[in-house]
Formats: C-alpha cells, structure tokens, sequence
C-alpha cells in the first residue's frame, strides 16, 4: 500500500516562509499526480495546489498563488510545498495526496486523490 509522510510543519510568523515535504513509499511515485489540501478546524479540507506526473505542469488555489511553490523529485520519491509570505489564515494541517490517474490532468477536488497522509501542522501568528 502506498504511504505517504509529511514533514516540515511548524510555527511561523506572518509574512515568514516555511517549506513542507511529502516522502513516498514504494516504487511507483512517478506515476502519481500528487496534491497539497489543508483543512483548518471547522472547516472543510480545501485544495492548495497539485503537480502532474513529471513535475511539467502545476496548479494553485487563488489563495495561495504567487505565494506557494509545488515541486516533485521523482528521483527522491518526494513532493514538496514552498511557502511564501505566509498569512493567518494560511493555518492548517496540510495533507498530501495521490492519484493513481495515468495522465497528466490535475485535479482540484479530493475525490481523485485516494492517498493520503496524516497531515503536518502549520500555524502562522499574527
């Protein structure tokens, strides 16, 4: 089963930076679209941003574009989240997500992502 383990959450303040990681077990993680969704409390989980299989093609929730990087290294098996001019309501637990698609197509919802990990903390103060 494939399993996915993010990394990198912490505290920060406004306006700061913080990079998360995402490791993958197995070898098949080239095949995978991967994502990045956050849910705060009282919320539901919400789309971040995804990459396609090679790392070609990306896309961002309004939110944070221009602020968040996504990037894959297929070679490392890991996908990571830069972010940038980070603000209070960017705080959540982060989750990264799979999907088993076969194609390059990047999708915002969560239904195609049936991989998930158990999430990283990310607070950002005011």
């Amino acid at each position: 089963q494939v399993q996915l383990v993010e990394s990198g959450g912490g505290l920060v303040q406004a306006g700061g930076s913080l990079g998360l990681s995402c490791a993958h077990s197995g070898r098949t993680f080239g095949r995978f679209r991967m994502g990045w969704f956050r849910q705060a409390p009282g919320k539901e989980r919400e789309f971040v941003a995804a990459v396609s299989r090679v790392g070609g093609t990306r896309s961002y929730a309004d939110s944070v574009k221009g602020r968040f990087t996504i990037s894959r290294d297929n070679d490392k098996n890991t996908l990571y989240l830069q972010m940038n001019s980070l603000k209070p309501e960017d705080t959540a637990v982060y989750y990264c997500a799979a999907d088993p698609t076969l194609t390059p197509s990047l999708s915002t919802s969560a239904a195609p992502y049936i991989y998930w990990g158990q999430g990283t903390q990310v607070t950002v103060s005011s």
